[in-house]
């Protein structure tokens, strides 16, 4: 199925977390998207949420008069203006909501409200090669990790959740243990390109049980435990530096086992061959790899957005405003911004 966008110029807005982000969408291209990281919450161990919605507030229009000047447009050329509105931190949140309802009253264009894993399941159409319906989505991040079937837009059969941590929030409590920096997802798999994965077996927890769920927070348990029974040795050739890539290829390896597995028998058993992988920790390279070489074998096909439209950004809202425009999916200035909202009780 080839995917109706609508023509005209939409403005995307993003600030549901710690990045500030406007992109510029023009029938259906992407014109321009411009990214603020908050570097700042590093010393923190974790995103303090006064601080970044302060950021925000900061950064906003700056970053959406370079997305403009960028793409080499005005307030006169924008048709629609889409917006997170949910899930996120509310500070955060409300910046880019109350900046986006300000600017759609302003220039009399509409105004559409953006679910933000929703925008990560359809991340994938940024790119040149895209997907086609049904196909089955994993979206793993730092608060999320679910598995869907998609068949529309709006359209989605719910297959599997964590039960406890989300893979990133795995990904840093592990990086924490072994004394990386927040977020520890990008150094974890940089130390397990040069370790051994094979050099603790970690749990594979539910790989093989009948269903798509997922658990993480034992194997984050369990490395913690490992660290405290064994301390590094300098017998072994490199002592704590040896120790720290072997224990985070493991984790990594037992990560990315079941997060494929699971993901591929949800495909196989629903009878689709697309498979698309979003959200922050779709940046990881050996995730990437294993998924296109098993979907390469199977015969499938494998999506996963760049590394720039993996993590937080707004070219993927002005993509999914464009979708949603398109069905006649807009919002009024009442829309409500909804830190915990699940996507499958989301506002229509």
């Amino acid at each position: 199925m080839s995917y109706e966008i609508s023509s005209g110029c939409i403005l995307g807005i993003e600030t549901s977390c710690d990045e500030t982000s406007a992109a510029i969408l023009q029938n259906g291209e992407l014109k321009s998207v411009v990214v603020s990281s908050q570097f700042f919450h590093d010393k923190f161990g974790g995103v303090v949420p006064e601080l970044a919605s302060r950021a925000h507030v900061r950064s906003i229009l700056p970053i959406v008069r370079e997305a403009y000047a960028r793409a080499g447009i005005s307030n006169e050329d924008v048709t629609a203006l889409a917006v997170t509105f949910a899930p996120g931190l509310m500070g955060s949140l409300l910046v880019g909501l109350n900046f986006a309802k300000g600017l759609s009253l302003g220039i009399g264009v509409p105004l559409i409200g953006i679910h933000h894993i929703e925008a990560h399941i359809f991340s994938a159409l940024l790119e040149e090669e895209k997907p086609e319906v049904p196909f089955v989505a994993l979206v793993v991040s730092g608060g999320h990790t679910l598995l869907l079937l998609v068949n529309d837009v709006g359209n989605y059969k719910f297959l599997g959740e964590t039960l406890d941590d989300a893979a990133g929030e795995a990904f840093d409590k592990t990086g924490k243990l072994l004394g990386l920096d927040y977020p520890a997802g990008p150094e974890i798999d940089k130390l397990a390109r040069e370790g051994n994965p094979s050099f603790v077996k970690f749990p594979r927890a539910l790989i093989n049980e009948p269903n798509y769920d997922f658990s993480f927070s034992g194997i984050k348990t369990s490395v913690s435990y490992w660290l405290k029974k064994n301390s590094p040795s300098s017998e072994r050739g490199g002592g704590w530096g040896v120790v720290q890539r072997d224990i985070a290829a493991s984790f990594q390896r037992a990560m990315v086992d079941v997060l494929v597995t699971k993901t591929l028998r949800a495909a196989e058993e629903h009878g689709v061959s697309d498979i698309v992988c979003a959200g922050g920790v779709s940046a990881n390279s050996e995730l990437r790899e294993r998924f296109k070489s098993e979907c390469e074998r199977r015969g499938m096909r494998f999506f996963v957005p760049r590394q720039l439209f993996s993590t937080d950004n707004a070219a993927m809202i002005a993509m999914l405003g464009a979708l949603k425009l398109t069905r006649g999916q807009i919002n009024d200035l009442s829309l409500t911004a909804l830190p915990r909202l699940p996507l499958a009780l989301r506002s229509k």
